[in-house]
């Protein structure tokens, strides 16, 4: 039968690349930046040189040293993706996919983050821990929409803790290090069109799938596929910090890539019409099974500046790299042997994240942030998918810190995340339909957090 092997082969492959294909609400590619609201609301500007922000943790635990007291800190960020598409496509046979647009496939998603901080006496010495969620978002099209051939739900979790160390004997340089765990969760599904696989695939050839009186044509007798995965992977992280005087705060932090095995089960819903048809002409297709395909999260290096124009008025900066290109393709493997079912092209390019930002301290008690941010996108419009219509991206933020003592302080941002709109060219999917269209939307983030110090 034609193109019988088709969703079997790719299922588990559609469900990895929803796995890299999250983070469209915030950062570029499937990266979440957001574990800290005082650095949401300078655009992330100076997040590894900045002091006063527990956050450091794990975007540059060499800033541990700037510590003098315990502390912890507990940031949650809501991040609401709005997009709307525009487009159709066609079957594997030609003719125009039906169906509406989607819905908004962006719910309001909560993301935490906790950090604490504790320096050691007078050793020079500060331990560090911290959990947050670095990658995943959840994003779920209407049953009935054009593109549920290439994706319907997509959720996708993952927890991250660091554990780290700094270290600082009185000069003006600190050195930090940390261990990355790191757990990842996926829940993805698309729809399959038997419709056009079982006429296509009959004795009469694609001329069966224009027969009025064929039971099986294009878009009937619809079914599904759930991919669900799961791993966990160690990395580490590295950074220095240095402090020449009061004013001036020089920061670099590098993140090591992050190698996992994801395992997971590929569920099919089969019509039982088109579960008669198969028993008796491909038995063994369209069934249940396992799989896996190794991942490797891109390393990130950044490097930040911050420097005090008035005791009250400081100006941030940051750039970070983001090694995309690691992400070139995902082979899956299925079966007692391991065999290579399907090979995934992703063919990312490396991003720059680069950010400006500032503080003003009014007063004791209230600190007003501000910045910009310009997001660069690995994805290209060749292979981009409507699992991650990701592109180009522009930040605008604020940020607010109140202090009621000087042991805890309030911190609230906001961020508006315009977003280029991501095309979409003739995207294939597992049953040989193509999608073409536009996306036209943006991201707002909400955050709120509080911070002790002992």
């Amino acid at each position: 039968m034609q193109n019988q092997n088709f969703a079997r082969v790719t299922a588990l492959a559609l469900g990895i690349a929803g796995v890299l294909a999250f983070g469209q609400a915030s950062a570029s590619g499937f990266q979440i930046k957001e574990n800290s609201n005082k650095a949401l609301g300078r655009a992330f500007a100076g997040s590894a040189s900045a002091t006063g922000d527990a956050s450091v943790v794990a975007n540059n635990p060499a800033a541990m040293s700037t510590f003098k007291q315990s502390a912890v800190q507990a940031d949650v960020t809501v991040i609401d993706l709005t997009a709307d598409f525009s487009g159709g496509g066609t079957t594997a046979v030609g003719t125009p996919l039906t169906g509406n647009n989607g819905g908004d496939p962006g719910d309001a998603t909560p993301v935490p983050s906790m950090a604490a901080i504790f320096p050691i006496g007078d050793t020079g010495m500060t331990l560090g821990a911290q959990v947050s969620a670095p990658f995943g978002l959840k994003t779920e099209y209407q049953d009935g929409w054009v593109g549920r051939y290439n994706a319907l739900e997509s959720d996708v979790k993952t927890i991250e803790v660091t554990l780290a160390a700094s270290f600082n004997f009185g000069s003006e340089v600190s050195i930090g290090a940390g261990l990355i765990y790191q757990r990842a969760e996926a829940t993805l599904s698309n729809a399959i069109d038997f419709g056009t696989a079982l006429c296509a695939g009959s004795p009469a050839g694609p001329a069966a799938c224009f027969n009025p009186a064929s039971p099986f044509r294009p878009q009937m007798n619809d079914g599904s596929v759930s991919v669900t995965g799961d791993d966990t992977g160690i990395g580490w992280i590295v950074g220095m910090h240095i402090h020449p005087d009061d004013k001036l705060a020089i920061g670099f932090s590098h993140r090591s890539e992050i190698d996992q095995r994801l395992e997971g089960d590929v569920d099919f819903t089969v019509p039982s019409n088109v579960a008669t048809v198969l028993a008796a002409t491909a038995p063994g297709q369209f069934i249940d099974s396992k799989g896996m395909a190794p991942l490797t999260t891109p390393a990130v290096s950044t490097i930040s500046v911050s420097y005090g124009i008035t005791d009250t008025v400081r100006v941030m900066g940051d750039v970070s790299l983001t090694n995309w290109s690691s992400m070139r393709n995902v082979t899956i493997f299925a079966g007692p042997n391991n065999d290579v079912l399907s090979v995934e092209d992703f063919n990312w390019d490396d991003t720059v994240f680069a950010s400006i930002g500032g503080e003003w301290d009014i007063n004791q008690s209230f600190t007003l942030r501000a910045g910009y941010a310009q997001d660069q996108s690995p994805t290209r419009i060749e292979t981009r998918t409507p699992r991650l219509p990701d592109a180009d991206r522009q930040w605008g933020s604020i940020g607010l810190t109140w202090r009621s003592s000087d042991a805890f302080e309030v911190t609230a941002a906001y961020t508006r995340i315009f977003i280029d709109d991501p095309e979409l060219s003739n995207i294939e999917s597992s049953s040989g339909s193509t999608l073409s269209g536009t996306f036209d939307g943006h991201a707002d983030l909400f955050g709120i957090s509080a911070q002790y110090k002992f």
